[in-house]
């Protein structure tokens, strides 16, 4: 018999030792995931919203994740029920939609990525999902409706409005504020009291309806620290990019400090 099976990021969650630690993936080479999966983290969010990776792209990166020990979640652009489909048929253990306003929006997500009774997911055990046909059924279906992870992210005041309503949809099992969008949407700076108490609203009705809220911020203990501070669970360090763009201008400059003796 198979052992049921355990998504990362649901372990990584429920660990209570600290915030769960993923970083966005923007660049469509498997070399980043390793590199991820060997710094550390728990989680990647591979980013199909704003960034130039396709859907084989994607299969391939999840494929890495899985097989170097860190969880894959893909941030989808849209509920396009075809990618959500084949996003989870390549094996993502977890799923972002954006721009999540509604109760009805966050019933859509769920529907798209639950199996009936809960959705309208269709069964593909053959995919990697399923182990290309060799995990038993019960098992796949299993661990579609209980592992995997669901995240609306919030990024908009109608979404902090309802946030505790769609954190409390069944099927959604996670919350991440997007605090640029919603800033934005307000037409003022994130550190704009406004926008600290939309923020903060967001995260006291998501951990009221017992689930786990994250957010994005920078790569300094410092960002950490003030996610924790702020109650949010799990927290996105930075991006690929923007990791390789700082250590290559710190290596520069270090270089650029020696002078001819």
């Amino acid at each position: 018999m198979t052992a049921p099976r355990t998504s990362l990021l649901r372990a990584a969650l429920a660990d209570g030792r600290g915030p769960a630690l993923g970083t966005w993936v923007k660049i469509p080479a498997t070399e980043v995931v390793e590199l991820v999966a060997l710094a550390g983290f728990d989680f990647v969010v591979i980013d199909l919203e704003h960034s130039p990776i396709d859907l084989e792209s994607a299969f391939r990166l999840i494929g890495t994740a899985l097989h170097t020990g860190v969880s894959p979640v893909v941030r989808v652009p849209d509920l396009h029920p075809g990618l959500v489909q084949r996003v989870l048929d390549a094996g993502a253990e977890g799923l972002m939609v954006p721009h999540v306003d509604t109760v009805e929006q966050a019933r859509a997500a769920a529907d798209a990525v639950r199996f009936p009774p809960l959705g309208s997911r269709g069964v593909g055990a053959t995919s990697r999902a399923g182990a290309w046909g060799a995990l038993p059924l019960a098992e796949y279906l299993r661990y579609g409706q209980q592992e995997v992870v669901l995240i609306a992210q919030v990024e908009s005041a109608l979404g902090v409005a309802n946030a505790g309503a769609i954190a409390a949809v069944e099927g959604v099992d996670a919350l991440l504020v997007g605090a640029a969008d919603l800033a934005v949407g307000e037409g003022k700076a994130q550190t704009d009291p406004d926008v600290v108490a939309l923020i903060a609203s967001a995260v006291a009705q998501g951990r009221a309806a017992g689930v786990p809220v994250g957010n994005a911020g920078a790569a300094t203990a410092e960002a950490v620290r003030a996610a924790l501070d702020a109650g949010f669970t799990f927290t996105m360090l930075s991006n690929d990019a923007t990791l390789l763009g700082t250590a290559a201008r710190a290596a520069v400059e270090a270089g650029r400090a020696v002078t001819s003796r």
